[in-house]
């Protein structure tokens, strides 16, 4: 199944130092952006919002995003990113400083809901820096010694994976260690840094319209409607997404019921060095399977370790769950965005991942509106219950439309 290990696979990428502002940024950002949902929900339970409310605020802030950082990401394909990014920052930002005026005083529930509308227009880092790579890469400007894109890809998947798993650990560490809106505002400094040193590494910014001569002939439809492949993997991330929702929305329910909310924090933190840790060696070993095959291993892998959801009855038992599911996460975010690199034209491939990027959102939309209202109805147990049957839908997904991967790929 393995050809083999190579520790030095990264080593390409390493060297290309200009990337090193652009990809600080990147992560800086994806820290905030990653935290938006379930730090909200930690932020509006721990100021004595119900689950119902926090859940469909955070909903709220993920539909937004889904509908509207795509239009977003068009601009900034068509102006380029300098012109578009701030702008839209400044925007999100605006969003977010009245979500947290109006939880620390007190103001109107309905103004949460419009500054979580406005929290939508958050550029999307993870095509922001993939678009730098690829052009950095395609157009020849690291001559020979330029890394390949499936490695690019790689290093993105670890980096996106350890985004994910920090940002919300912080967030639940920081409300619950200081004050309620203590992990959201220490996001948003993440997110003005980042886009500011995105925004000011101009040497390695696409210009717009780089790619034209790729596009040449009638406007084309958006890439998930022409394929299949797509589409596909949107719905995979898409119930990503949403068993993570219900999975970090019962974990903070959870640890409040037994009277010590910093252990959410201290559970999701474990689970995030052992993700990160596995990220990075699965992105070292030589796999000799098709990609196609690595998207269903790793896919049946992942929904059947969450689908141990179903026996969390106690912290002890959700620590043991979260740590060995831990292990699967990382690399099947890296076999998917790879499934995506290989099964889609090269010219179409910032959209495919950004609609990838869309199918988790859409998923965190999803998984804790209904996770915060099984929580207020039927408690804790039984949310984790439903985050479980929304895990073992990715291997089922996988294995129903194996014949079409395997017809798609390269």
């Amino acid at each position: 199944m393995a050809k083999g290990f190579d520790r030095g696979v990264y080593r390409a990428v390493l060297r290309v130092r200009e990337a090193y502002a652009f990809d600080a940024g990147g992560f800086l950002m994806r820290i905030y952006a990653y935290m938006a949902t379930i730090g909200s929900i930690s932020m509006l339970t721990l100021a004595g919002y119900s689950f119902f409310t926090a859940g469909t605020i955070s909903s709220t802030i993920a539909l937004a995003t889904f509908f509207i950082s795509p239009r977003v990401s068009k601009l900034v394909d068509e102006k380029g990113q300098h012109a578009v990014v701030p702008w839209a920052a400044a925007i999100a930002l605006a969003g977010l400083t009245l979500m947290l005026t109006t939880v620390s005083f007190g103001g109107l529930t309905a103004l949460c809901y419009v500054a979580a509308l406005l929290m939508g227009f958050i550029p999307n880092a993870q095509a922001l820096t993939r678009a730098r790579w690829t052009y950095l890469v395609r157009t020849g400007r690291l001559g020979s010694d330029a890394p390949t894109l499936k490695t690019v890809f790689s290093y993105e998947g670890v980096i996106d994976d350890i985004a994910f798993m920090i940002g919300p650990a912080a967030s639940i560490a920081l409300a619950a260690a200081l004050f309620p809106a203590a992990g959201m505002l220490g996001g948003g400094v993440c997110f003005v840094v980042g886009t500011c040193v995105l925004s000011l590494s101009r040497s390695t910014e696409p210009q717009a319209g780089w790619v034209a001569e790729a596009s040449e002939g009638p406007r084309r439809k958006s890439i998930i409607v022409t394929s299949s492949t797509v589409r596909i993997l949107f719905a995979l991330m898409f119930f990503l997404g949403a068993f993570y929702g219900v999975f970090d929305t019962a974990t903070v329910a959870l640890a409040e019921d037994v009277g010590n909310p910093s252990a959410a924090s201290f559970i999701l933190i474990v689970a995030a060095c052992v993700s990160i840790a596995s990220g990075l060696v699965f992105g070292m070993v030589r796999l000799a399977l098709p990609q196609y095959a690595q998207l269903v291993l790793t896919g049946t892998l992942v929904g059947c370790a969450y689908g141990a959801m179903v026996f969390i009855d106690s912290i002890e038992a959700l620590f043991v769950v979260s740590t060995v599911a831990a292990l699967f996460y990382a690399p099947f975010l890296i076999t998917a965005n790879g499934a995506c690199e290989q099964m889609v034209p090269g010219e179409r491939l910032t959209e495919a991942i950004t609609w990838l990027n869309s199918g988790s959102i859409c998923g965190l939309a999803f998984g804790p509106t209904l996770g915060g209202v099984i929580i207020d109805e039927l408690g804790t147990t039984a949310s984790f219950d439903f985050g479980a049957v929304l895990a073992i839908m990715i291997p089922i997904i996988a294995f129903a439309c194996l014949p079409i991967l395997k017809r798609r790929r390269k």
